[in-house]
């Protein structure tokens, strides 16, 4: 019996370049061999598609020398990957793809839609839904929709920087200070700052306009950091809930993958009902944002009142050794070899009953 070909593509042009690459090694170590036939495809930061024949050229970074290009066709009659070299292509059939990629151009729609064009059945949410989850603002005016409480926001667009008095008074009348800014379309924190009074808005909205032309500004939330992790189909189940325990001021890149201080706790004391409310609310937003395989959603509990405040949604959420997803998931007994293949198994579930590519 042929086993099942699974392209694994990471890397990519965002800023979470390097996290996809660390999510892929624990994504591809999980992988059962004896089931499936590996494929692993790395995108460079400068768009270069390249075959990689090993995880230790992961780890050690050297798939970016690499010489043989790996391009998933739009031919739907290729079904699968040209492998070029020294101009001679071959076609490469691949059954599904494992997108382990984080940010812009990754866990956006865009390689989504690539693989609907292809009919090439694959890991995780879908256009709409990767579309949505990554524009920050878009999420908040679906969750509005569900009446559940999130933090006050202000958009600002990169075309409007030059008019600095008018935003800051729209801020301050909106908001007043503090303030977190984030670009509306990035994860792990890039690019997000915290502003106490005018100037560091200023500065802060010129470091999110680096990474994306739409800019959330909003309300600081005084409480503790909570995920929970969602996982299936039409029926998705949510985890248990962890904690996250920031050695910085805020849990910002830096803090998550560079300062050891930083903590995650799973099963957190937490005041009763709280757990059911977070389980309950991520599922709900899961299904409004149209969610399919797997999501981890970020939620805020107010210190003064214990209320639960949405935060942000994540529809490919890490796998580093770090990331909080996976421990969820091994917290309620599904250690990461079941939980990668039952997300391989869900992408082809999709798509074997037509509500996806084939």
């Amino acid at each position: 019996m042929r086993k099942t070909i699974i392209a694994v593509i990471f890397g990519g042009q965002s800023s979470e370049h390097e996290v996809s690459c660390m999510s892929a090694v624990n994504v591809i170590q999980s992988i059962q061999e004896t089931q499936y036939d590996l494929l692993l495809i790395g995108i460079t930061k400068e768009g270069r598609w390249l075959k990689v024949e090993q995880v230790s050229d992961i780890i050690s970074g050297e798939w970016r020398n690499g010489t043989i290009n790996a391009i998933i066709s739009p031919d739907a009659g290729v079904h699968g990957v040209l492998l070029s070299e020294k101009g001679s292509v071959t076609a490469q059939y691949v059954d599904i793809a494992f997108p382990v990629l984080h940010g812009k151009y990754g866990e956006d729609g865009t390689i989504q839609g690539l693989l609907e064009l292809a009919k090439i059945p694959y890991v995780g949410c879908g256009v709409l839904a990767s579309a949505i989850c990554m524009d920050k603002i878009y999420t908040k005016a679906i969750v509005e929709r569900l009446r559940i409480r999130q933090a006050n926001y202000v958009c600002v667009r990169v075309h409007e920087l030059d008019q600095k008095e008018e935003i800051e008074k729209r801020i301050e009348q909106t908001l007043g200070y503090p303030v977190f800014i984030k670009p509306a379309n990035s994860g792990s924190s890039c690019g997000v700052t915290k502003a106490e009074n005018k100037e560091e808005l200023l500065e802060g909205l010129k470091l999110a306009a680096e990474h994306d032309d739409k800019i959330l500004v909003e309300e600081q939330i005084f409480g503790r950091e909570l995920e929970c992790a969602v996982l299936g189909g039409s029926e998705p189940k949510s985890s248990g809930i962890g904690e996250i325990l920031a050695a910085a001021e805020f849990y910002d890149y830096d803090a998550k993958y560079h300062n050891e201080e930083s903590k995650t706790v799973i099963h957190p004391q937490l005041p009763e009902g709280v757990e059911k409310q977070i389980s309950n609310a991520a599922v709900k937003i899961f299904k409004a944002v149209d969610g399919y395989g797997l999501a981890r959603v970020d939620f805020f509990l107010e210190k003064e009142t214990n209320e639960v405040i949405f935060n942000e949604i994540n529809t490919m959420p890490g796998f580093t050794g770090i990331s909080m997803y996976p421990m969820l998931w091994e917290a309620k007994g599904l250690s990461k070899q079941h939980l990668v293949d039952k997300l391989i198994q869900l992408g082809l579930k999709r798509a074997y009953e037509g509500k996806g590519v084939k």
